[in-house]
C-alpha cells in the first residue's frame, strides 16, 4: 500500500485534466451542454469543468443513495431541477469504479428524454467494474488505492484538500480526524464516523 498522505495529482495537475476534458467537451458540442454532476464528489471537480468549457452550458445535480442498505442498488435522493429532455447531456463523475452508479444515472437521464448522454469521469478504476459503463471523457485511470481530497472523502473528510491524495483505509479508520496534519489540515478528532460508498 502506498503512503497515506501521498499525493496521487497536485492542484495543477487536477487542473490541466479539468482543462482538457472541458476542451473535449466542448469540441464535441459546439451548441451548447448540459452538465450533471453526481453529489458529492463532483463539488470540486465539476465547478473547474464548467468554467473552462467554451460553449453555453446548464448546470444541474443529483445525489444517490444505497438501497435498502445493498451496495448494488441505488436510488435518487435529490433529483434535478432541469428538464434534460432534447438536451445534450455529459453526467459527471469524480471516480467511476463499480459502473453501478454511472449506468444508472445515464438510463435515467436517458428514460428522461436526453438526445444524447455522454459520461465524463475525473478518475476511471476499470479494475474494479461490476457492469460494463461507456466513458466518453476520462482525466485519467487510478490506481487501486483508496484516494481523498478534490471531492473524494473519507467519512465526509478530506474532500477539501485541493489535491488528490492516496490513503491506507486501516490507518482511517483507526485515526479518522486526527490525520489532518499528513494532508495538510488541522487536526481534531470525530468518533464513530465511517467511509461513505463509493461508485
Amino acid at each position: 500500500m502506498s503512503r497515506t498522505g501521498e499525493v496521487l495529482l497536485d492542484r495543477s495537475e487536477l487542473r490541466e485534466l479539468a482543462r482538457r476534458l472541458a476542451a473535449e467537451i466542448s469540441a464535441d458540442h459546439p451548441d451548447g451542454v448540459d452538465l450533471v454532476g453526481v453529489l458529492n464528489g463532483c463539488l470540486c471537480f465539476l465547478p473547474d469543468l464548467c468554467r473552462m468549457l467554451s460553449v453555453p452550458c446548464r448546470v444541474d445535480f443529483l445525489a444517490l443513495s444505497a438501497f435498502g442498505g445493498a451496495t448494488t442498488r441505488v436510488r435518487v435522493v435529490k433529483d434535478l431541477d432541469l428538464d434534460v429532455s432534447g438536451a445534450s447531456v455529459v453526467l459527471v463523475e469524480d471516480i467511476v469504479d463499480t459502473g453501478l452508479s454511472a449506468r444508472y444515472v445515464a438510463g435515467l437521464l436517458g428514460a428522461r428524454g436526453a438526445a444524447q448522454v455522454e459520461i465524463c469521469t475525473l478518475l476511471d478504476r476499470p479494475q474494479r467494474r461490476i457492469v460494463p459503463v461507456s466513458l466518453r471523457y476520462v482525466g485519467l485511470e487510478a490506481p487501486d488505492d483508496f484516494l481523498v481530497g478534490y471531492g473524494l472523502d473519507f467519512a465526509g473528510r478530506y474532500r477539501n484538500l485541493p489535491a488528490l491524495h492516496r490513503a491506507d483505509v486501516a490507518r482511517l479508520e483507526t485515526d479518522l480526524g486526527t490525520l489532518g496534519p499528513l494532508f495538510g489540515l488541522p487536526g481534531g478528532r470525530e468518533e464513530g464516523a465511517r467511509p461513505a460508498a463509493r461508485d
